[in-house]
């Protein structure tokens, strides 16, 4: 396969070459992950479905939402590197003092409850289920600046959540932070900047590049050449993952707020039926080498 660059809006997992469906780190060559060079900013899907509520679809907030249920957890990694991780595993969770249920930093509240949770500097993501995930920065005086329909705005923070949940997300990237008042000059120096003008792909990209400053978070950030240093860990199971290899951060969230839009559910049916695929074109490559091969017999089969 080479170290090929593939320039996709996305395809599904069948046409993408992936890692072992295992998680084990068999150093069989590149694994190319899904490529958006050419595709869309996810926050213009975002704005269509915002008009599905704005046309008397059911509010967000009164929709039941179970963060375990509809997330995917996953792991980012740079190399050898964990640089994001989201887990509900007990060993994982760094838990909150007052988390109702125990839920940890992933736990999501109201946005009238976040009012009185968010410092300056902090960055919440608002999550609902089937749509992406949106992220702001809280600056201060119940404001937060984000990117919104190509546009960075100043708004309140109960504008922004549109009824969502959301949640203190400064843990889930794992970079070295800048200090608040950095991480608000940041935000308050882009209000305006729009359209062609803009930096960044989507809302988590322009969040997190204000609390960490990185360029990988920027559009055109990093040169797609050479081998796919970053990986994005899917967790199917207990014990059971799946990964995908980038060759730009940017590229890697993309997929990652494609998976969180569709749920954990559909990507976990994405994957089995590419790994189920994939099975079932190793063992027919496998009769073509090996035709005189003996299957095991079937022990509920009769034999005369």
């Amino acid at each position: 396969m080479g170290n090929q660059v593939e320039k996709l809006t996305h395809l599904n997992y069948k046409e993408v070459p992936t890692a072992d469906p295992t998680g084990m780190d068999r150093d069989e060559g590149p694994r190319i992950g899904v490529s958006y060079i050419f595709s869309n900013d996810d926050d213009e899907l975002e704005q269509q479905q915002d008009s599905v509520h704005d046309l008397g679809g059911e509010h967000p907030a009164l929709q039941p939402y179970d963060p375990q249920l509809h997330e995917v957890e996953c792991s980012v990694y740079y190399r050898d590197e964990c640089i994001y991780q989201k887990s509900f595993s007990e060993e994982d969770t760094l838990s909150e003092e007052g988390d109702e249920g125990g839920g940890g930093h992933l736990s999501t509240y109201t946005p009238e409850n976040l009012l009185n949770r968010c410092k300056p500097g902090d960055l919440v993501e608002f999550v609902c289920q089937a749509q992406y995930p949106h992220w702001v920065v809280y600056v201060g005086d119940f404001q937060v600046v984000h990117l919104h329909r190509l546009e960075v705005v100043n708004s309140f923070l109960t504008d922004a959540s549109q009824g969502r949940r959301g949640r203190i997300a400064n843990q889930l990237y794992r970079y070295k932070p800048l200090s608040p008042a950095m991480v608000v000059r940041n935000a308050l120096e882009q209000v305006g900047c729009k359209d062609r003008d803009l930096s960044w792909r989507n809302s988590e990209c322009f969040a997190a590049w204000c609390r960490y400053g990185k360029r990988e978070f920027k559009i055109g950030g990093e040169l797609r050449i050479g081998k796919q240093p970053y990986r994005l860990q899917i967790r199917l199971g207990d014990k059971r993952s799946h990964t995908l290899e980038f060759q730009s951060l940017e590229d890697l969230i993309m997929e990652k707020r494609r998976n969180d839009q569709i749920g954990r559910a559909a990507v976990i049916q994405e994957l089995s039926s590419h790994l189920q695929a994939a099975e079932e074109e190793e063992e027919e490559e496998e009769d073509h080498h090996h035709p005189d091969k003996e299957h095991p017999h079937d022990p509920l089969q009769s034999h005369s």
